[in-house]
């Protein structure tokens, strides 16, 4: 994305009032204390294991790390995952 592509969508989402994960395509993840992640605006699931979760967004990989993990509910851009979450880390594009 060119310099000038970046200026025009932040003007457009602060014109527009509109969430910054939205504009800047990442992914918004909420937790429920340490038993739920709940990921939204993802590319794609990477790797799968009942103690690590590694999930695709347009600018590198989200880790999971847990016990007993397990996919609740999964749709193109959404995943609900549950388990005993450990820890929820961001890897940049190599």
């Amino acid at each position: 994305m060119t310099k000038w592509q970046k200026q025009i969508r932040t003007w457009i989402g602060r014109y527009f009032d509109l969430p910054s994960d939205v504009m800047l395509d990442l992914p918004r993840i909420t937790t429920i204390g340490s038993i739920h992640v709940y990921i939204e605006n993802h590319t794609g699931l990477l790797h799968f294991s009942d103690n690590e979760v590694r999930i695709q967004y347009k600018r590198g990989q989200v880790k999971i790390i847990g016990k007993d993990l397990g996919v609740k509910m999964m749709l193109k851009e959404e995943l609900l995952l549950e388990g005993e979450i450990k820890s929820v880390e961001f890897l940049p594009e190599a």
